[in-house]
C-alpha cells in the first residue's frame, strides 16, 4: 500500500523548465517501481517517464527524451521529474504512479494500482 501526493505543477511559457515531486507515504518505498503519467483533455493517459524499484533504471516515452529527467531520493521518499524546454503539448495533468517490485516499467496505465491526484501543468504559447 502507498498513497501519492504530487505537487509542482503551474503555468510557464514555451522553453520555461519546471520540476514536479510526488511523495509517497509507504514503509517500503525502494520496493516499489514509479511512473509519470499524464492525460491532455479529450486524450487517454499516456506514459512520460518511470525508473524501476530495483536498479534506478530508467525509461521516457520518446517526446520526454532529452528533455525530461526522472529521479528518485530515497530517504525522502520523492519521486521527480524535471521537464525542460516545455512545449504546449505538453499541458495536461501530469500523475504520479506505483507499482510493487521488479525491473520492468511498464508503459501501460493498467499496470500500475497506486496513483496520485495528479497536478496541472500548463504550457502557454
Amino acid at each position: 500500500q502507498v498513497q501519492l501526493v504530487e505537487s509542482g505543477g503551474g503555468l510557464v511559457g514555451t522553453e520555461d523548465s519546471l520540476r514536479l515531486s510526488c511523495v509517497a507515504s509507504t514503509r517500503t518505498f525502494n520496493s516499489y517501481t514509479l511512473a509519470w503519467f499524464r492525460q491532455a483533455p479529450g486524450k487517454e493517459r499516456e506514459f512520460v517517464a518511470g525508473i524501476s524499484a530495483s536498479d534506478r533504471r530508467t525509461a521516457y516515452t520518446d517526446s520526454a527524451k532529452g528533455r525530461f529527467m526522472v529521479s528518485k531520493d530515497s530517504a525522502a521518499q520523492t519521486l521527480s521529474l524535471q521537464m525542460g524546454s516545455l512545449k504546449p503539448e505538453d499541458t495536461a495533468v501530469y500523475y504520479c504512479a506505483a507499482r510493487e517490485g521488479t525491473a520492468r516499467i511498464p508503459a501501460s496505465a493498467r499496470e500500475y494500482p497506486w496513483w496520485g491526484q495528479g497536478t496541472q501543468v500548463i504550457v502557454s504559447s
